[in-house]
């Protein structure tokens, strides 16, 4: 099954279409208020990308494309990729749609960082994604999973 990854157009059946997902938060209500001030056009870049299954929204995530100078993670230091709200719809998941998004995500050639939900961990690790050395300052409490293209390594935290 060939699965279309697109970029979403920042518009009202977009938002419409992110409030099913569980991972609906500030973000797009922010992009509401910019939708009813008329700031943004529908052409607008989005950072929203999706699968669509017939015209319904099933699966999305959202790709941020990091400065190398605040690269804290990635030997040598560049420009990488951070990867939020990954979200397949209940009835889609376990059909590939993860996979298709991640490796669309993979498909810009750059390292990617992303944080792993509660349960989640299995599924970005058969996707290549890896524990970084866990660094007080720099991860806050999270805990980033990294993949890394070929030529790039861990930046080791300074001592």
């Amino acid at each position: 099954m060939a699965v279309k990854v697109e970029r979403l157009n920042v518009n009202y059946k977009t938002l419409e279409e992110f409030k099913k997902f569980k991972e609906y938060g500030i973000q797009e209500l922010s992009m509401l208020e910019d939708l009813q001030a008329n700031i943004i056009e529908n052409d607008s870049v989005s950072p929203f990308y999706g699968i669509y299954f017939g015209d319904k929204l099933v699966a999305r995530m959202s790709l941020y494309q990091r400065d190398s100078r605040y690269d804290l993670y990635f030997n040598p230091p560049q420009n990488y990729l951070e990867l939020w709200k990954l979200e397949i719809l209940p009835n889609y998941q376990l059909k590939g749609y993860g996979k298709a998004l991640v490796d669309f995500a993979k498909g810009f050639g750059l390292p990617i960082k992303t944080n792993s939900r509660i349960k989640s961990q299995g599924f970005w690790e058969k996707q290549g994604f890896q524990a970084v050395t866990y660094d007080v300052e720099r991860d806050l409490g999270e805990n980033p999973l990294v993949w890394y293209p070929e030529g790039v390594s861990e930046q080791k935290p300074s001592e």
